[in-house]
């Protein structure tokens, strides 16, 4: 999958199917030239159903078909007949993915379980036959129900990604080379900042074959939760992730001015985002030598709150120590 096939935000509209019309017939056969009323009843409309399927992780396939219409249900006939029902239509979206009202914005539905299913738009009732109506007075009723229209909406989805490990940084920080490094994942690497446009996912290999899923997420700049940058648009990935990963450069200015700042950010798009368990990794420390890394140890053991640790994924430096420190914070 390539980066530029990653979407995670699509426009639908839907239209459920319209209900069967009622018959109006009335029973004739040899012998029973008044066999009274038995047209049937109408079908019901076909549903527009949203499926979770864990096979997808982007909503690429619905790039190019945003309508989707349900069939219609068919007519009831003689001898109390009914219509079939229309045909369902079923939408298939990735777990994690947040079903909003477009006009009002408002969240209707999440899917975070495997084969869940929405009725997004129900498909109208088929109207009833004219054999429902007869009744003492009227024991040839020559009318019946028409079939309910169906619905039409139009929604949003959103995909939040589900991942274990969320990784939060400035543009190259290094988390595409973190990523690359303890994941099979290829995300795109380059030394200029937003290399990263779309989120990467990436399976952690730990020890006795377990695992946990790391996320990429596209480089925060101050002012994201403003519309700054492009790191907002990927903010929200972020709120499902159990565990985040600040990874800041050794050669930043100031390591724990970064972090305030990264996490400031969070607080600012979503204060529950401060809720999650987090470790600073401190990227590219085989630029320090012994005696600077000391140094910068001392300075941090008073200016930090938070369990952190140095790493160089070039060097292959502290790896399996970050793998046992995110196993740990997941399973605690």
């Amino acid at each position: 999958m390539t980066e530029g096939n990653f979407v995670d935000y699509v426009k639908l509209h839907v239209t459920s199917g319209n209900g069967g019309k009622g018959s109006v017939h009335l029973h004739r056969e040899k012998y029973i030239t008044k066999g009274g009323p038995d047209g049937g009843d109408g079908g019901r409309g076909g549903h527009v159903i949203i499926r979770a399927n864990p096979n997808m992780w982007t909503l690429y396939h619905l790039k190019f078909k945003r309508h989707f219409r349900a069939e219609h249900g068919g007519h009831g006939s003689k001898n109390r007949s009914s219509g079939a029902d229309g045909g369902d239509v079923y939408v298939d979206v990735p777990l994690g993915t947040v079903i909003r009202d477009t006009e009002t914005q408002n969240i209707l539905h999440e899917l975070t379980e495997e084969g869940q299913e929405i009725i997004i738009a129900e498909g109208g009732m088929g109207g009833r036959g004219n054999w429902h109506f007869k009744n003492s007075v009227n024991q040839t009723p020559r009318y019946a129900q028409p079939g309910v229209e169906g619905q039409q909406y139009d929604i949003t989805l959103e995909l939040k990604i589900l991942a274990d490990v969320g990784l939060v940084g400035f543009p190259n920080a290094g988390k595409s080379t973190l990523l690359s490094v303890i994941t099979s994942a290829k995300p795109k690497i380059a030394d200029y900042e937003f290399t990263t446009l779309k989120p990467n996912l990436g399976i952690v290999e730990y020890r006795d074959f377990q695992t946990f899923v790391m996320a990429d997420i596209p480089g925060i700049i101050e002012g994201a939760a403003e519309g700054k940058g492009i790191g907002h648009r990927f903010l929200r990935h972020i709120e499902r992730n159990s565990t985040l990963l600040f990874l800041v450069p050794a050669d930043a200015p100031d390591i724990k001015e970064q972090y305030e700042i990264l996490l400031d950010e969070l607080r600012r798009y979503n204060p529950d985002l401060l809720d999650k368990e987090r470790l600073i990794a401190i990227s590219k420390c085989d630029m320090l030598d012994d005696e600077l890394k000391a140094e910068l140890k001392t300075e941090l053991d008073t200016q930090l709150n938070i369990p952190y640790l140095f790493v160089s994924s070039v060097a292959q430096q502290g790896l399996q120590e970050l793998k046992d420190k995110l196993w740990q914070m997941l399973n605690n």
